[in-house]
């Protein structure tokens, strides 16, 4: 399975829509690969339908949502048409995809064994390297969390969440000397005034010199 930092394989598969999706063709904004088993399942239908209630948040943080399935495109489209889907859906009949990412796996389920796919979600930046996985998804609140994730990958580098840039190391020692520097204020003594140590006087007071009486003659 694909590790976060991983570069993310590329793949080329045909949507709902009947395009052909490539993934490498869209480095330079986060994509959002979700796998699920089945189309029309109950839980891979609330899981598509809580993308979907979100769809506009991710649209407006420019971030793509596919989600990913061995079915057919055929399929695609009733499961689409059927919940009013607004997330694009890959068939990947192949398992080409499923594969490529290692969500494709011996399951088991009442003492019988198959093959599968595991419900996983693969945060891809803008660069074309895993940000994010989920492995063993579970649905009830997953959506909500991709999209934080998703956000935090679309921001410019310094930016914070508020879109203001983040201080930089520099620029906080700079902050920090400032503050140390205005700390340090003179007491007020009167207003306007300041308190001043005395200067030294430049000329000493003159010392009076005793004069001699004059001796008398005799």
């Amino acid at each position: 399975m694909v590790k976060i930092g991983d570069m993310a394989p590329d793949i080329e598969l045909v949507a709902d829509d009947g395009e052909t999706v490539r993934l490498s063709r869209l480095v330079g904004k986060p994509v959002v690969l979700y796998f699920y088993p089945k189309d029309d399942t109950s839980g891979c239908t609330l899981e598509a339908q809580n993308f979907t209630s979100l769809a506009r948040e991710f649209a407006t943080a420019g971030v793509d949502v596919f989600g990913v399935s061995p079915d057919s495109v055929e399929s695609h489209c009733k499961f689409r048409n059927k919940h009013g889907l607004k997330v694009r859906l890959l068939a990947d009949p192949e398992k080409v995809a499923s594969i490529a990412y290692g969500v494709w796996i011996e399951k088991s389920m009442y003492g019988r064994r198959y093959m599968g796919v595991e419900r996983s979600t693969f945060l891809i930046d803008k660069s074309g390297r895993i940000a994010e996985a989920w492995i063993k998804v579970q649905v009830p609140g997953h959506a909500e969390e991709v999209l934080e994730a998703a956000r935090a990958a679309g921001r410019p580098a310094g930016k914070t969440a508020a879109g203001k840039p983040s201080a930089s190391p520099e620029g906080k020692a700079r902050t920090a000397t400032k503050s140390a520097k205005a700390s340090k204020t003179p007491v007020k003594t009167k207003p306007g005034k300041t308190s001043a140590a005395p200067k030294p006087s430049a000329k000493k007071a003159a010392t009076p010199v005793a004069k001699k009486s004059p001796k008398k003659m005799r």
